[in-house]
């Protein structure tokens, strides 16, 4: 039987110690890429930083840049690329889907032609006879 739970990977639910931890770095190395915004948590009404289960993959990320010599600045721009890259996924996903549902509507209805002054009406897998002009 498996007892995981579905876990929300956005939820900010780690302080900054935690997320600190898990991710192996310094909570002050957290606090500075928060104001460079590399990595920005979301914040309590108390204003206290709460990091999701996505917070620290990016900030493990960005300790490997940082430990193979990337700079801050490269860091920047990974960091940029990467976000895009998952907003074109998910732009693509839903591209697919859309596409999906409306193959799948087309199935039923006709398509309609024009040919000269005369409108035909084709069903999907239906082939029209060919009349040479």
């Amino acid at each position: 039987m498996d007892d995981r739970r579905d876990l929300d990977e956005d939820a900010p639910v780690f302080p900054i110690a935690v997320a600190a931890e898990l991710a192996g770095l310094h909570p002050q190395t957290l606090r500075q890429y928060d104001r460079l915004g590399l990595v920005v948590p979301e914040r309590t009404a108390g204003r206290v930083r709460r990091y999701s289960l996505a917070d620290v993959a990016r900030l493990r990320e960005i300790g490997e840049l940082s430990a193979a010599g990337v700079g801050l600045e490269g860091i920047a721009r990974v960091v940029e690329l990467r976000a895009e890259v998952r907003e074109l996924r998910r732009r693509v996903r839903e591209l697919e889907t859309a596409l999906a549902d409306e193959r799948l509507a087309a199935q039923g209805r006709p398509r309609v032609f024009r040919a000269g002054a005369e409108i035909v009406a084709v069903r999907h897998g239906q082939r029209t006879a060919r009349h040479e002009v």
